[in-house]
């Protein structure tokens, strides 16, 4: 039934792709946009558009609207199959409801590095800073600081800032060479890291951690998160049809895999950065990651198919 559906559906929305295993994607109707971002669950009937969102729980009433006489003769006897919860909706799409983001304060005894008098002490976190790569217009960029003493005692802070303005998160990392490496508090960490600075209308570039980010711009650290269809970062991305570069961990190949054709899926434009020679982007350096990114290759959808005949 689910293939004679497809069938149809093609003839009223067009040519689609498959994204999940009762889900694909169609050109939506309603908003035109240029890429296939009309996702239809055909085994519930449900459908959603990621860009202009308009969502329903009945197919036939989308093929009424939009196909023609004899398309709609065709589906009429799929009529009956059509009825389902509505309290299976909200669980459709990868799109739980997640809980809101929190302000935080930051740690007791941060000390901003941006400030240009700066307290004794502050001589080993900069020399840390500088031995990374991270310059003066770094540390005021990313607000970054210190905290000499407390619970976060010999770690760089690095905040996180929402989109409207507050602290939702803060990677705290060790300068002075204590275990564990890094130190974060234990919040949700379904966000955005720095959202507020992130330009949607530019490339996108996702890294694995936040020094990694410094060195790339417009970037967002994973942070060693999954990176879920359900995420708002995944969500964030294919709403707004930005271009996206990755550029994880050379060893992370598997889990760049993974980015690469959750995206694919969705019809994002991705490209992948070769960060062969270095144990990640943060070691690589400003320049050489922008020679990098020029080289970049562009990923299509056949990627998922061929790096499986490689592992073969």
């Amino acid at each position: 039934m689910q293939e004679e559906k497809l069938n149809i559906l093609r003839k009223v929305l067009g040519r689609y792709y498959q994204s999940g295993p009762n889900e694909f994607l169609f050109a939506c109707p309603f908003c035109n946009h240029h890429k296939r971002k009309l996702s239809v669950n055909v085994s519930k009937g449900f459908y959603k558009c990621w860009v202009c969102d308009v969502h329903g729980r009945n197919l036939t009433w989308l093929v009424r609207r939009f196909g023609d006489d004899n398309t709609k003769q065709e589906w009429f006897k799929f009529d009956s199959s059509d009825a389902v919860e509505i309290s299976d909706f909200d669980n459709l799409f990868a799109s739980p409801e997640r809980p809101l983001e929190k302000a935080l304060d930051l740690p007791a005894h941060y000390v901003s590095l941006a400030s240009k008098t700066l307290p004794r002490g502050s001589e080993a976190p900069l020399r840390y800073l500088s031995e990374r790569g991270v310059d003066w217009f770094d540390i005021v960029r990313w607000k970054i600081g210190y905290c000499p003493k407390g619970e976060y005692a010999g770690r760089i802070i690095v905040p996180s800032f929402s989109n409207e303005g507050y602290i939702n998160f803060y990677v705290g990392r060790s300068y002075t060479g204590d275990w564990p490496s890094y130190k974060n508090p234990n919040v949700n960490r379904d966000l955005v890291f720095n959202e507020l600075y992130v330009d949607w209308d530019k490339d996108i570039v996702l890294v694995e951690g936040v020094f990694d980010a410094i060195n790339a711009d417009n970037s967002i650290p994973l942070l060693g998160s999954t990176f879920r269809e359900g995420s708002k970062l995944f969500q964030e991305i294919v709403r707004r049809d930005s271009k996206v570069y990755v550029a994880l961990d050379a060893d992370a190949k598997r889990k760049s895999d993974k980015v690469i054709n959750s995206l694919l899926m969705y019809g994002v434009t991705v490209f992948i950065v070769d960060t062969d020679g270095y144990e990640d982007v943060g070691k690589m350096g400003k320049n050489i990651f922008l020679e990098r990114k020029k080289t970049a290759s562009i990923m299509n959808p056949h990627y998922y198919l061929y790096t499986r005949f490689l592992e073969i």
